[in-house]
């Protein structure tokens, strides 16, 4: 099988494309570039897709005696991650950019190219497991990456490769140093890759500018200015800019944003419990849409924000009933499925959270 390996310059794709050449596949690797300006985006263990990263990947397809090449994604990078990111959080949203890089970027325009090119799949660093077709969380609890890929179409995962999902990650890592790839204790990124300082108020502030609204509370009593509603997400806590906890002596978090009036709207802990979701946009992995009513488990974020719940699928929403409450659910984030079964580990679709 031809498979093409988009190596970051990290250890978990090193590992996944050495693992394909193990297999005995026809195997090519491929960085991502980006960034118009690559040589901004790592900062220590901040950022990804440097210069430095590139490097890294060359010098492992150099001892996997693999052909290695450097495509420029820069442009669509821009378009559908970093500006939908800015626009998302002007509208009040709290995007996920990870997720908009998987579906728009690395399993789409990405896949698109290796497809036409005549490969058969595309395989990644990513901890997740595919069995039979159907996506599921890896092995390794704390790595586990299906969240972020929970937006891929059954489709899509068909020609989808998960090398490294069966193992543990400081597994990996004593396989990088077993094979003698330098990368095997290179610190992982984090953060937001395209935020290499990891200010992203700051950063927004920049792309979006000052547009001035109020902090108010429930009864609609102005608290204290604010320059744009980017600088708020909901469930925030600190950096609100009001004078102290509400009348209760409780702290007060933000339980709303209306972008199109500029008003952030915070309350007591208690007012960000939700027990209902509608997300748009819905996807199944599996490629077949829901009949009827489902128990699941619902995510809500990367790591964390897990419950049970009915979904229903109703006039092209996703329409969730929590078992029990969350807190700070915004719209922007992506809403995961999981199946109920004794695992528990099988993505069933995802939406994007819309109220």
């Amino acid at each position: 099988m031809r498979v093409l390996v988009a190596m970051s310059g990290g250890v978990d794709s090193s590992v996944a494309a050495a693992r394909m050449v193990d297999a005995g596949h026809d195997v090519v690797g491929v960085h991502l570039a980006l960034s118009s300006t690559p040589g901004t985006l790592r900062t220590g263990s901040r950022g990804c897709c440097s210069k430095e990263d590139a490097g890294d990947a060359r010098r492992v397809a150099d001892i996997l005696n693999i052909p290695f090449y450097v495509w420029d994604f820069a442009d669509r990078f821009k378009e559908d991650v970093i500006d939908d990111f800015v626009e998302s959080y002007a509208r009040g949203e709290t995007p996920n950019p990870c997720v908009r890089c998987n579906e728009k970027i690395k399993f789409s325009a990405l896949s698109a190219r290796a497809l036409a090119l005549g490969f058969d799949a595309v395989a990644t660093g990513h901890y997740a497991r595919l069995d039979g077709g159907r996506l599921r969380r890896a092995v390794d609890a704390d790595k586990d990456q299906s969240y972020v890929l929970a937006v891929l179409t059954a489709e899509q995962l068909r020609h989808a490769l998960f090398p490294v999902g069966d193992t543990a990650k400081p597994r990996i890592r004593e396989e990088a140093a077993q094979r003698g790839l330098a990368v095997a204790d290179k610190p992982d990124s984090h953060d937001i890759c395209f935020i290499p300082s990891g200010d992203t108020q700051a950063f927004l502030g920049a792309k979006i500018g000052i547009r001035p609204g109020a902090v108010v509370d429930a009864g609609g009593v102005v608290l204290a200015e604010h320059d744009g509603v980017h600088g708020f997400t909901i469930g925030q806590r600190k950096g609100l800019g009001i004078a102290g906890p509400g009348p209760d002596g409780a702290p007060r978090y933000v339980t709303g944003i209306d972008a199109e009036t500029g008003t952030v709207r915070v309350g007591a802990a208690i007012d960000l419990e939700v027990s209902t979701l509608r997300g748009e946009k819905p996807v199944f992995t599996s490629g077949t849409a829901f009949d009827g009513p489902v128990e699941c488990v619902l995510q809500v974020r990367a790591h964390g924000g897990l419950v049970e719940a009915v979904v229903e699928l109703r006039d092209g929403e996703l329409h969730a009933e929590l078992r029990t409450p969350l807190r700070g659910v915004a719209p922007g984030q992506t809403m995961v499925l999981y199946r109920t079964d004794p695992a528990g580990d099988e993505v069933l679709g995802s939406a994007t959270i819309v109220r």
